[in-house]
């Protein structure tokens, strides 16, 4: 009996992952996927890469086993196969019981509510499972907070481990249940619904058009299974899984309130999020589900509690409506601001949902520039509510002294602090004329009666970069004493005639070179990551060199490693977070090795 089960991470969004399944060269299937269980229909391996069998006698034992070369080292035979005891499982309801034939452990691991309350075996260190299975998923869907805990709690403590849902997954609630974090489904549903006669397709259980030639025979749900699944794996490996999400979730009253608790659950979660993103990555805004995405969440956070203006710029703040563009500054509406506006020396954050506000100088960031909106000219509630917080925090953390508003969002007087203001729009689109003759006549005013500076281009991008350091690598001391040297947009910083970092315009962040090692080791927040005293680090971080790891490790974000306490290099997390306990493979891609 085979134990073993190779696999390795192709895509990954928060909880959501693609898992390959097999030779991480040639995976012969990819998550999510299905488990054929008895009765079902003989599907394609790629499709459904395990099959599964329950006895009826309690307490019961369960085996899954894969029908594909999915057992490591070599995958020159059909394998693995598991057996399992699942124990009794009793209602959620009974959550303080804890009675009965324990479960077994191993490779698959069956997992109840009541045994995760209970069984203190889960906590072994040791405990590495390939296929954790949520016996009591149907039960639990009754009560989502549970539900929601239930699979966030599993994802963080068996981060490398397959997790099965049996019964609750269907093709329109898929999209849904990979981003909470499961990987494998079953046709229960379908079967079901197949016996009922509807057809089980994205957007629910339904007659099938009987005028279109449609029924509801299990090779109909198996159809309806194969888009779903297709649409889910393309736009995981694509970034874009939580549109389908938001969509997916507006279905029934249920998911919604699951969507929403996940939101809130992973909002509180540490190192789940990322912070460096490729170039292609888009947080869609199309519905007000996204006001509270994590990553909203965390740059609110941020913005209230973190961010500080760059030094001598909190002087005169003034506040702009976003643009369609990202950057903001490329687009033309911009141009015309920076114009009427005609100097630097003043604080330039624009007003815009989901992110409430931007500052100019973490206007590329993500997720501040990799977001699109369907803009309506209409705020809601929430949205003015997320304006105004952000806006009174932002104030009573600086020294500003007047306020020129061009944002047109009118929010109560008290928001400001009591400080002067003066509203440029007067009812006028932001780009006319007349509005950018009162937004220029108000900012030479402002500077006339108030005093700012002028800031040189090497100074202005310096404090761009200042920001972002402290947003990507937890502080800027290290920047103390670089210099800006090149051409745009690659500019180089350099220190005592050595380049410690180059602005990377794809990534929207510093990349940092070999000799910035000793700079960064001292001068900024950096997760650390400490090697085995013993091995020879020669290639990407996996977990097996890793000994410790101290502070919050950030998907995108460079971590410095370490070993026997001396820095030795810097590496770029591919994995947030909170799959370095288990998940196998690359976890981070070395980029300076001393």
């Amino acid at each position: 009996m085979g134990e073993g089960l190779g696999r390795t991470v192709l895509a990954r969004d928060r909880f959501a992952r693609s898992w390959g399944l097999g030779d991480r060269r040639a995976p012969a299937s990819i998550t999510p996927a299905l488990v054929l269980t008895e009765g079902d229909p003989d599907l394609d391996p790629a499709l459904a890469p395990f099959k599964s069998t329950s006895t009826r006698q309690l307490p019961s034992v369960l085996s899954v086993t894969a029908r594909l070369p999915l057992e490591p080292p070599l995958f020159d035979a059909v394998g693995p196969m598991w057996e399992v005891s699942v124990g009794h499982v009793l209602p959620p309801e009974m959550e303080e019981a804890n009675a009965g034939e324990r479960a077994g452990t191993g490779p698959l691991l069956p997992l109840s509510w009541q045994r995760m309350r209970h069984d203190e075996a889960l906590m072994d260190a040791s405990l590495d499972p390939s296929v954790v299975v949520l016996t009591d998923a149907v039960a639990l869907a009754s009560r989502p907070e549970r539900l929601i805990e239930a699979i966030a709690t599993l994802k963080q403590r068996f981060p490398g481990a397959l997790l099965w849902t049996p019964g609750l997954g269907g093709p329109d609630n898929l999209a849904l249940l990979v981003w909470f974090g499961v990987d494998l489904f079953d046709l229960a549903r379908s079967t079901r619904a197949s016996f009922a006669g509807a057809l089980l397709d994205r957007g629910g259980p339904r007659p099938p058009d009987r005028t279109l030639g449609e029924n509801a025979s299990m090779a109909s749900q198996v159809v309806a299974w194969t888009h779903a699944l297709a649409e889910v794996r393309q736009h995981l490996s694509m970034g874009s899984l939580r549109t389908v999400v938001d969509r997916q979730a507006m279905v029934a009253p249920s998911t919604v309130a699951q969507l929403r608790l996940h939101d809130a659950l992973a909002s509180e979660l540490q190192g789940i999020r990322s912070v460096v993103v490729e170039p292609s990555r888009r947080l869609l805004c199309m519905s007000e589900a996204t006001l509270q995405d994590p990553a909203v969440v965390a740059w609110e956070r941020f913005i209230r509690t973190n961010y500080r203006a760059p030094d001598g710029l909190d002087r005169i703040l003034v506040l702009l409506p976003c643009s369609a563009r990202k950057p903001y500054r490329s687009s033309p509406s911009h141009q015309r601001f920076i114009e009427a506006i005609g100097t630097n020396a003043t604080h330039e954050v624009m007003v815009t949902s989901p992110l409430g506000l931007v500052p100019r100088d973490l206007e590329q960031v993500w997720p501040a520039g990799h977001y699109d909106l369907a803009v309506t000219g209409r705020w809601s509630g929430d949205e003015v509510a997320r304006v105004a917080r952000m806006l009174r925090d932002l104030i009573a953390a600086h020294g500003y002294v007047a306020i020129v508003d061009h944002s047109g969002l009118g929010l109560p007087d008290d928001v400001y602090g009591g400080l002067p203001r003066v509203e440029t729009r007067q009812g006028s689109t932001a780009g006319s004329a007349e509005a950018l003759e009162r937004l220029g006549n108000a900012v030479r005013e402002a500077i006339r009666t108030y005093g700012a500076r002028r800031r040189s281009k090497e100074t202005m991008l310096m404090d761009e970069w200042k920001s972002v350091s402290r947003l990507h690598f937890g502080g800027d001391a290290w920047m103390s004493s670089v210099e800006v040297r090149g051409r745009p947009p690659r500019y180089k910083l350099m220190h005592e005639g050595e380049q410690v970092a180059q602005w990377s315009p794809e990534r929207a962040s510093l990349a940092l070179s070999k000799a910035s090692v000793p700079l960064v080791e001292h001068g900024a927040g950096l997760a650390r990551i400490h090697l085995m005293p013993s091995i020879t680090w020669k290639g990407d971080l996996h977990r097996g060199i890793v000994e410790e790891i101290e502070g919050e490790v950030l998907g995108g974000a460079d971590v410095l490693v370490l070993q026997n306490g001396v820095a030795v290099g810097l590496a770029r997390a591919l994995a947030p977070g909170w799959e370095w306990a288990g998940t196998p493979g690359r976890l981070a891609k070395a980029h300076q090795r001393l």
